[in-house]
């Protein structure tokens, strides 16, 4: 299996399927590379390079005790770049991922990256706030830690169902995608599961926002019930430059996977019209 040895040692799972242009992926929590596999198959055959690692402490890759926070996950994105001499990128973030990708680009990635695509994402920031009014109250995020301490297990498979929108009338959720997130979740270990709460909740992301010189492309579900739309998408879109927004209606947070094809489709256009890459 492919895969990178950071500077403080931990190792890093990637994929790197087909040639092209690059678009990275980077997941959210508590899942893995794995979770991006239908956009990446669709945008692989396209004819682009598509490439999506496992985050430290989730899937495949080391599960460190420590680092499992926004500032060094975009260090080990940065790292991965360098070692694959990644240029004129494409990168797309997941929900915690987002915030990878915002924090990446801004500090490291600007003369790597030609685009970005933000889709469910934690940005610009998660926790309620007198700033942050329509954020989510910290007690919300503390239940989450004190689950994950009491069943992890349990947890994760309760957590399936409003990821997906499971819990709605006239849902069409498959068990088996439900499955396949638990199976995710239950790679991730004790810290990066219980440590990454406090990364995609409190981190701030507003002036990496403001840093992104590049067309942004801002995907979100009005249902989501993980990250809502109000003090997500709604907030980023008027922090970022060049921003575009696309707001799936009745779409909940794992929208990469229930509704996929509209997501490949709406990626795969905007790298072929938006995003101009230098000769």
């Amino acid at each position: 299996m492919p895969r990178l040895t950071l500077r403080d040692g931990a190792e890093i799972y990637f994929k790197d399927w087909g040639t092209g242009q690059p678009i990275v992926f980077s997941h959210g929590w508590p899942l893995d590379s794995d979770a991006w596999e239908d956009q990446m198959f669709f945008l692989a055959h396209k004819g682009y390079r598509c490439i999506a690692h496992d985050r430290r402490g989730h899937g495949r890759s080391t599960q460190t005790l420590t680092g499992n926070d926004i500032d060094t996950y975009a260090s080990d994105l940065a790292q991965l770049t360098e070692h694959l001499d990644l240029k004129q990128a494409v990168h797309v973030g997941h929900s915690t991922g987002g915030g990878e990708v915002a924090r990446y680009v801004a500090r490291f990635g600007k003369n790597r990256t030609v685009a970005v695509a933000l889709v469910s994402s934690i940005t610009p920031l998660m926790l309620k706030t007198p700033a942050n009014p329509e954020g989510t109250p910290i007690e919300a995020f503390d239940q989450i830690r004190t689950a994950i301490q009491a069943d992890r297990a349990e947890f994760f498979k309760d957590l399936s169902a409003p990821f997906y929108g499971a819990n709605r009338q006239g849902s069409k959720v498959s068990q088996g995608l439900r499955d396949f997130f638990w199976l995710q979740g239950m790679l991730c270990g004790m810290p990066g599961a219980y440590d990454c709460v406090k990364a995609f909740s409190e981190t701030d992301l507003t002036e990496d926002l403001k840093q992104l010189d590049v067309p942004v492309l801002i995907i979100h579900g009005d249902d989501d019930q993980i990250v809502p739309i109000k003090a997500a998408a709604l907030q980023a879109i008027k922090l970022v430059k060049n921003g575009q927004l696309k707001v799936y209606e009745g779409a909940p947070h794992g929208l990469p996977s229930t509704m996929k094809d509209r997501l490949n489709n709406d990626l795969f256009e905007f790298v072929t019209k938006r995003v101009a890459v230098p000769a």
